[in-house]
């Protein structure tokens, strides 16, 4: 594949984590409530700076495939432990769509990271 398809690839695929871990960080009492275990406003900075690290690393193409698993492994939580619950207990048709579209987004977050960990397995060998 063209090396400016992969770079475009990495470029896109981390503006996202730029976006939300500084949203994390500018947010983070307002974030505190939705963080389900104690120390939220703590979990919250510790996610955007984590958030912010993955798109440093995606963008400087340092350090790819294992800030690639973390982040595999960050929306995975994200998406069971704060929006599956939000989709189980939906009362209403605006609730369920809001929690339905952050689990469908990290989840395929999680499937894009995976992907790139991988493909940075195999570039090395």
């Amino acid at each position: 594949m063209s090396a400016s398809f992969l770079l475009a690839g990495r470029i896109l695929f981390s503006v996202p984590f730029l976006v939300f871990g500084i949203f994390h960080l500018r947010d983070a009492n307002q974030m505190a409530g939705m963080v389900p275990i104690p120390g939220g406003v703590l979990w919250v900075y510790v996610t955007g700076v984590a958030q912010v690290a993955a798109a440093a690393s995606f963008l400087l193409g340092k350090q790819m495939r294992l800030a690639a698993l973390l982040t595999a492994l960050l929306m995975i939580i994200y998406a069971f432990s704060l929006h599956l619950p939000g989709v189980l207990g939906a009362t209403d048709q605006g609730a369920l769509m809001m929690s339905m579209s952050g689990l469908l987004k990290d989840v395929g977050l999680a499937g894009g990271a995976l992907f790139l960990a991988h493909s940075q397995n195999t570039a090395k060998q």
